[in-house]
């Protein structure tokens, strides 16, 4: 680690800018990240996914697989802005890296293959976006491809991400003749001649101008329909100014009414340059957002991007390294210099700030101070988790965490040597406080290590970082999926009277309940539980009712098929009972986690595998064997269409079932087909349904 001793310049906050790259697999965001870093003269050599050289994919992990599995953080400037980028993985297991970089970034640029357009996990990390409010703009990479079309990719955008894009270039050239863009903003030609890093700006060519003025036409009239004042003017002058078109494309994009669409090359450097102007003049600062919002004292409390105010930043990432600890945060408000003493607001332990760091992906440079709007990494927090919050001792405050996914694959893991089996326990915890995604146990009945996480790559690279990191020798199981149980059929009046006696106080508690599938609304992905209360008169006092809701969720953790969690459950408590003393808040907890357990036992019961859309691309003459080999795993082919040469078939198939499938897709296609896979939830096993008695 290379670490150079200098003050930071404190930036004004209205010039700083935190965004992500985000994309699907192959989709070239990596090759953007290099290409703003090269641009911006962060680097001075243009870093290859394909040599393993790039500055972002810097662990061997991702050199050797070519892809990204770890959110790195690289700084540059341009303009006179700081621009914080994290470049995040693009696939599937790894999609909780997206999430807990999305939780702490201003905005972000989308990008997508000019040939694919929106494919599963694009589709995914929008939705992603979407819901912690992101504002994007879109980039159209790979615009030199055969098949490459502009148009195409953003009908794509326009279907599959209910969105409105709103494209301000057109290409000039096609495929390998892809050498610029014109602008229709300012209606001009922007053109990067062979080999060079830098545009050449000139009028629109002769033969593009009729077509450059129909689609600026067709941007006005798209940005008039969504924002008031361009509506004003384009009524007033039949048309917008360059200065009201670009505000209101400002507007609409912090909104999240509509996006802006851009295309390049990245790989060849053109259309990077422009794609830099769009984040500084679209994409909001840290004081264009709304104040981050946390928790004090069950209050909820703001707390404004100022500089001066009281210390609170969010812990996003933890990564344990050779020299250190590096406790990865981004700074919502005051300020923080090294040496100082912070809390840690979830645990309200204290921890001391020996060092701050600016990040380069691996490479660091220390600074004296950190300000409201900065991502930086510190050393010295011995124990703090991501989602935690760091504050002011003097101001605690708790921010809201990112979410973690529930694990839906499990493997063993042991060591070889028994000698080692201590060293392996101590590298599964590290593991599991840098990836909250990751989860590990003991199994009750076998007495293994189990470890689970989001599928069969990310325990693939989890097992093969203990064995790099830690030079341990694990032996690892066959992956197993996490299944569920919920209801098909439920019971109605069950009676459950709890009563204990054993000298002193006693316990009474008597419920009735109902159970029922609990079915999702329209478009909502499926509902967990549900619990309501129909008790009428009194018969169970309100902190009762609350005590049996918290009852039934403590027996929803396993249930009667395998012990597996129970989803899709709706509860209702619909009589009573209390004794004047023996009644208690713990009774009617206890009752209504019995009470839940047998009324489970009486339903009809089916258990739940998760499934998975698969989208497989494969050359014309292998699609029979794919779609025969779908469906011996049990897929459900839902789509086949015909895309740059190969076809592309999409089908729902039970990720059980995709265990190894890798190695068999490329032995059937000599190597030529790809799939990737997006998470849609669960459906029931074969076989699978128990009835009770009810």
């Amino acid at each position: 680690m290379r670490t150079h001793q200098h003050r930071s310049p404190v930036t004004a906050l209205t010039t700083v800018r935190n965004l992500g790259i985000l994309a699907h697999v192959d989709a070239g965001k990596t090759t953007v990240t290099e290409r703003i870093l090269y641009t911006t003269g962060t680097t001075h050599k243009r870093g290859e996914v394909h040599d393993g050289t790039t500055i972002t994919d810097f662990d061997s992990q991702e050199r050797d697989r070519g892809i990204t599995i770890f959110a790195a953080a690289v700084s540059c400037a341009w303009d006179g802005h700081r621009i914080n980028l994290i470049d995040t993985p693009g696939h599937v297991d790894f999609a909780d890296e997206v999430e807990r970089a999305l939780r702490v970034l201003d905005g972000a640029i989308a990008v997508f293959d000019a040939v694919a357009g929106v494919e599963p996990q694009s589709e995914s990390v929008w939705h992603q976006a979407d819901r912690h409010s992101v504002p994007r703009i879109a980039f159209v990479n790979k615009l030199d491809r055969a098949g490459a079309d502009l148009d195409t990719a953003v009908a794509s955008i326009r279907d599959r991400l209910h969105t409105v894009p709103l494209v301000v270039q057109l290409p000039i050239g096609a495929e390998d003749a892809f050498r610029g863009v014109v602008d229709l903003v300012r209606m001009r030609a922007l053109v990067w001649e062979d080999g060079a890093d830098a545009y050449e700006e000139g009028e629109v060519p002769a033969g593009l101008r009729e077509e450059a003025a129909r689609r600026r036409r067709l941007l006005e009239e798209a940005v008039a329909e969504l924002h008031p004042a361009a509506l004003e003017e384009f009524c007033v002058r039949s048309g917008l100014s360059a200065e009201t078109l670009s505000g209101a494309l400002r507007d609409l994009t912090r909104t999240g009414e509509g996006v802006v669409v851009l295309c390049g090359s990245a790989y060849r450097n053109r259309g990077v340059e422009p794609l830099l102007e769009a984040v500084v003049a679209y994409l909001p600062s840290p004081l264009d957002v709304p104040p981050v919002r946390g928790v004090l004292d069950g209050a909820e409390r703001e707390r404004a991007a100022d500089p001066q105010g009281p210390f609170a930043a969010l812990v996003f990432k933890v990564n344990a390294t050779a020299t250190g600890r590096l406790t990865y945060l981004r700074v919502y408000s005051g300020t923080i210099r090294k040496g100082e003493t912070v809390l840690d607001a979830t645990t309200r332990r204290t921890e001391r700030v020996g060092r701050i760091l600016w990040v380069q992906a691996d490479r660091h440079v220390d600074v004296d101070a950190a300000v409201a709007g900065d991502i930086v990494a510190v050393i010295g927090p011995k124990a703090v988790r991501p989602g935690a919050t760091l504050c002011a001792p003097g101001a605690p405050l708790v921010l809201e965490p990112p979410t973690v996914a529930d694990p839906v694959v499990s493997v063993a893991v042991e060591a070889r040597r028994s000698t080692d089996t201590e060293r392996l326990m101590a590298a599964l915890v590290r593991l599991a406080e840098e990836d909250p995604s990751l989860v590990v146990r003991t199994d009750a009945e076998t007495g293994q290590t189990v470890l689970s996480g989001m599928g069969e790559l990310h325990l693939e690279v989890a097992a093969e970082k203990i064995r790099r990191d830690h030079g341990l020798d694990v032996r690892v199981g066959r992956p197993q999926v996490a299944h569920r149980e919920t209801l098909v059929r439920g019971v109605s009046g069950l009676v459950y009277r709890h009563v204990k006696q054993d000298g002193g106080a006693g316990q009474f508690a008597h419920v009735v309940i109902d159970v029922e599938p609990l079915a999702a609304e329209a478009g909502e992905e499926a509902a967990e539980f549900a619990f309501g209360s129909a008790v009428v008169g009194g018969r169970v006092p309100q902190e009762y009712v609350r005590a049996v809701e918290a009852g039934c969720r403590d027996a929803l953790a396993e249930g009667p098929l395998g012990g597996h969690p129970v989803t899709g459950v709706r509860v209702t408590l619909t009589d009573g009972a209390t004794h004047p003393k023996d009644s208690s808040e713990m009774a009617f907890r206890t009752a209504g986690r019995f009470a839940l357990r047998e009324a489970l036992r009486a339903s009809a019961m089916v258990l739940l595998e998760p499934v998975v859309e698969v989208t497989v691309t494969v050359p014309g003459d292998a699609v029979g064997g794919v779609l025969g080999d779908l469906a011996a795993r049990r897929g459900r082919v839902s789509g086949s269409t015909t895309r740059g040469g190969a076809a592309v078939v999409t089908a729902t198939v039970p990720l059980a079932e995709l265990f190894g499938y890798a190695t068999r897709l490329r032995s059937r296609t000599q190597g030529r087909g790809t799939f990737t896979t997006r998470a849609t939830g669960y459906a029931p096993a074969p076989a699978a349904t128990v009835s009770g008695t009810g």
